[in-house]
């Protein structure tokens, strides 16, 4: 029995967190998914084959968007590049609605409410996300040496400033602050093993290991085995969590700024700016560019 074909559907292709299409974080863009069921919206994601792909499904009573977003294997409850990417090119479409220098849009995403702004500048179209209130927590020990296990890494290669937590700004995050340089970005993985790992403890996202570069800004390698998929090159998400991470630590003043780099490792580097109040939501922001 053959599968039903695909409806048609425009599928824009972004590189979130960077200023270059060719850096950054690919992301799928299904402008008009309404007529588009569950399984049409993860059959695209696996052809697109980008970590994430987003699909705008409608607008809500309230004016939202309706969002979501599916890796090429699952949904996923929440993606911080495809959230840049969807509204970058909403905004460069004229489909925000904005008369001023600023374009206010808000998502209605599976895990809530996500106002965005968009603005302009010299390099581009850039746009921020502020994060549903985050929650960070203890790492269960067993959880940290299965990562470290995985890893090859041991507990002597943590930051000791910088201790394991399990953070959530969107989806969960296990966050692990690697101390040496040479050790981050040296360290290898099983993406079988690591994908297993994750399935099994309900991490539907990525890994994220840091290492402090200066007061203000880190470097971060994300774990996420999906198809060929292993390390993601700009993890918006992930960088909400490390925001919330820090300021539950109080491991830098707040409100403070953070930067993030991200995705040098795999060839497509790209940058992340982090707002972090000292209550509330993490703003993650970026430019975003189209790729073709």
């Amino acid at each position: 029995m053959t599968e039903p074909d695909l409806p048609r559907v425009d599928v824009l292709r972004l590189a979130a967190f960077s200023a270059r299409p060719d850096g950054g974080n690919p992301a799928g863009v299904v402008l008009d998914a309404s007529a588009l069921s569950a399984a049409d919206m993860q059959r695209i994601a696996a052809e697109v084959d980008f970590a994430e792909t987003a699909f705008v499904t409608g607008t809500a009573a309230d004016g939202a968007v309706t969002i979501r977003y599916f890796s090429p294997i699952a949904e996923v409850p929440f993606c911080g590049h495809a959230t840049i990417a969807t509204a970058v090119a909403l905004a460069d479409l004229g489909r925000t609605g904005g008369s001023g220098t600023v374009d206010e849009i808000v998502f209605a995403t599976p895990v809530g409410v996500v106002p965005i702004a968009v603005t302009r500048d010299d390099t581009g179209t850039r746009a921020s996300f502020t994060s549903i209130d985050p929650s960070v927590a203890d790492l269960p020990p067993r959880d940290l040496e299965a990562l470290l296990d995985a890893l090859g890494l041991s507990a002597d290669d943590l930051d000791p400033d910088l201790p394991p937590r399990l953070s959530h700004a969107g989806n969960p995050h296990p966050v692990l602050v690697v101390a040496d340089r040479t050790t981050f970005d040296g360290f290898g993985f099983d993406p079988v093993s690591v994908r297993a790992l994750m399935d099994d403890r309900g991490w539907p996202a990525t890994v994220t290991v840091l290492h402090r570069l200066g007061a203000h800004r880190f470097a971060a390698r994300n774990l996420f085995p999906v198809g060929r998929i292993t390390e993601d090159p700009a993890t918006g998400s992930a960088a909400a969590s490390v925001g919330a991470y820090l300021r539950e630590l109080e491991a830098v003043p707040v409100p403070g700024r953070i930067e993030i780099e991200q995705g040098a490792h795999v060839g497509r580097p790209g940058i992340l700016t982090v707002d972090i109040p000292a209550v509330g939501g993490i703003r993650v922001s970026g430019h975003a560019v189209p790729m073709d």
